[in-house]
């Protein structure tokens, strides 16, 4: 029988005990890293290099890794290996999210010496907005354990979209009626004022593209936080696990954006790998309840070692099959026949 901690299957439902100072310490780390960020490493707007954002990318997880060593060595190698399954599952799902970033700031013509300031603020947001959605969720799960069921099946229908439908856009700044309602209530100036979100024309204060653009990025970590925090629940129920190893992801992905802008045409079978991991999960979130509405239900529990090994295998294998197989040609636009 295999006894390390790493193999104990009832671990997603466990707590830690985590003291206020901890708390303290991951804010303050995770606001350090914000400020250095902003004020130090951006302090002046610029067009990144692919070879900049490459080293950024790498120093930003191998801050993760640091944590996740931290973590460890504090709590366990259960709390560890939550912490290391959830920060490769969002990293994963968020590639999906940096596509749709692409296609905002395509959209919006955001010249790249600011799309950082964009991307920034974007993340900035999402960090709020997951802490939301992630403390929400777990009271919710807490007080109504059957919710499982229904944040799995959302799961297997966001699976099955990405798995079938790999390239259809999961946000269209055109037809986005939130987005719409936006510029509809704020006046907005399609001139270009540079990297200002706000200015004045004719005596009034309106918004500029910059800041619809950077609207537009906060409604897609929404849509796709309705994927990604329901996935990590199922590896981890512990609040400082899964905002620590959500937070850790989406901190790298503003330089993991303009790694993949440059390369993204590359890993074609990548959003089928996620669709299939999305799909798993959600299973394993559908028969994790033990009880639903007093009957018993399957109570399903998978060795966090597995949930690791499964991840690493999903996503390493259709990055590797992706520079190895070319991706099939899709049907082209036929103006050379007119």
């Amino acid at each position: 029988m295999l006894s390390h901690p790493l193999f104990a299957a009832a671990t997603e439902t466990a707590r830690l005990h985590v003291s206020l100072w901890a708390w303290a310490l991951l804010l303050g780390w995770f606001i350090g890293l914000i400020l250095i960020d902003l004020l130090v490493l951006h302090r002046e707007d610029h067009e990144p290099t692919l070879r900049s954002a490459i080293i950024q990318s790498l120093v930003w997880i191998g801050l993760a890794v640091a944590l996740g060593g931290v973590i460890w060595a504090a709590y366990g190698s259960v709390a560890g290996g939550q912490y290391f399954s959830g920060y490769l599952i969002e990293k994963s799902l968020s590639v999906d999210n940096v596509f749709a970033w692409s296609v905002i700031l395509t959209y919006f013509a955001v010249q790249k010496k600011y799309q950082f300031r964009v991307l920034y603020w974007g993340v900035f947001g999402a960090l709020l907005m997951r802490a939301v959605f992630i403390f929400g969720g777990i009271a919710l799960i807490d007080r109504f354990e059957p919710i499982l069921i229904v944040f799995g099946a959302i799961l297997l229908y966001s699976g099955g979209k990405l798995l079938f439908t790999p390239d259809a856009k999961e946000f269209d700044p055109g037809s986005n009626v939130a987005l719409k309602w936006f510029q509809r209530i704020v006046p907005v100036t399609h001139r270009d004022h540079g990297n200002k979100f706000f200015t004045h024309e004719n005596g009034r204060r309106v918004a500029t593209m910059l800041l619809v653009a950077l609207v537009a990025v906060e409604i897609t970590d929404i849509i796709f936080a309705v994927d990604s925090v329901p996935a990590i629940l199922a590896i981890s129920r512990d609040p400082f696990i899964v905002f620590a190893s959500n937070a850790a992801a989406i901190l790298g992905l503003r330089s993991l954006y303009f790694v993949f802008e440059a390369i993204k045409d590359r890993f074609w079978l990548l959003n089928r790998a996620l669709g299939i991991l999305l799909m798993l999960v959600g299973v394993k979130m559908v028969l994790s309840p033990t009880t639903v509405f007093g009957r018993h239900w399957f109570g399903l529990e998978i060795p966090i070692i597995y949930s690791l090994l499964g991840i690493g295998v999903l996503v390493g294998g259709a990055i590797a099959l992706s520079l190895l197989i070319p991706a099939p040609r899709k049907n082209a636009d036929r103006t050379e026949d007119y």
